[in-house]
């Protein structure tokens, strides 16, 4: 059952608190084990390092580390009051992206829920943000909530949204949104979105005349791509979940997966991350990504391991402060 145990990523604000009240609701529904972290950020790093001596940063671990278990003591509090039933909690002390990510990997968590802090599309685009880091460098799926969420449901979801593509990370996504489905009793949609481009790859360096595709040729690949459709809705069926319907679309895929789930009023959007390995994936980004920054509601990212072990930077393996709670 997806997932058996899920890490809760919590900092106060009104988006963890979000992200707190959706973990809740999904360990209730899949009987999950529910862990819960608080970092207390601090990155001494680079020139910093040679700055401080040992004995110095020794203490300012000790310190951030006592603010990181009374922290720890507080929002673990809310999340009980919000009707979770907390397994475990940790308070960590470093980078918050690796410390979620490290912690998520010695668990074997299967599932990381935290809220993403609302910056607006351009400083979002800027900055970049934790949310986005540890969905890139996560071994597990990702649920990211999203602040600007507007209805708050006593379930976890109400309807979902899963975007397919046919690739193994699409198809793991597929499982994850059908069992969740299952747990939540969530509609389930399907969207697959054809991508906007010539069929003929060399029509720019060939004339306008290269650009004209008979109707026919159109027909043929549209019924090709709603073929493929129905495939994967009958993938989904065939574990016992209905799919509420089908939706084909063509675009740019985040751009058409964020509109059609505003459209549709969907709380939860699904989708797989294609790997493009860690130096493309920061040139070009990735549809994933988009979807993130700009859906208006909850987004889960399911990767593969394989594709995890090897992005994932060799810092986040190396051992930081880490402070057991007290």
């Amino acid at each position: 059952m997806f997932p058996t145990k899920i890490l809760l990523a919590v900092d106060g604000s009104e988006e963890s608190m979000r992200a707190a009240r959706k973990a809740t609701a999904l360990s209730r529904g899949s009987g999950s084990e529910l862990h819960v972290v608080y970092v207390e950020p601090v990155d001494i790093a680079g020139p910093e390092r040679e700055i401080y001596p040992l004995e110095t940063r020794e203490d300012l671990f000790g310190t951030f580390g006592r603010f990181a278990r009374e922290r720890l003591d507080e929002l673990t509090e809310e999340v009980r009051k919000s009707g979770g039933d907390i397994t475990q909690a940790h308070a960590k002390v470093g980078r918050p992206d690796k410390e979620i990510v490290r912690l998520a990997e010695e668990l074997g968590a299967e599932l990381v829920v935290l809220g993403s802090r609302g910056f607006g599309t351009i400083r979002r685009a800027l900055l970049g943000s934790v949310s986005t880091s540890v969905v890139r460098l996560a071994h597990c799926p990702v649920l990211v909530v999203r602040g600007d969420e507007v209805a708050e449901q006593d379930r976890a979801f109400t309807k979902i949204l899963l975007a397919v593509d046919g690739s193994e990370e699409s198809r793991a996504a597929a499982d994850a949104a059908a069992e969740i489905s299952e747990a939540t009793a969530a509609e389930l949609h399907l969207l697959f979105v054809m991508e906007t481009a010539p069929l003929n790859p060399y029509a720019p360096y060939l004339g306008p005349e290269a650009w004209e595709v008979s109707a026919d040729v159109l027909e043929k690949r549209n019924e090709k791509m709603r073929a493929f459709l129905r495939r994967e809705a009958e993938r989904v069926e065939a574990k016992g979940i209905e799919v509420e319907e089908a939706h084909l679309t063509s675009g740019v895929p985040a751009k058409e997966i964020v509109g059609a789930a505003e459209e549709l009023g969907a709380d939860l959007v699904v989708l797989g991350s294609r790997g493009l390995g860690a130096v493309k994936r920061a040139l070009l980004g990735s549809v994933s990504d988009s979807v993130v920054c700009h859906a208006h509601c909850p987004v889960l990212v399911v990767r593969g391991r394989a594709q995890q072990t090897e992005e994932q930077p060799a810092d986040v393996q190396a051992r930081t402060a880490e402070v057991s709670p007290g």
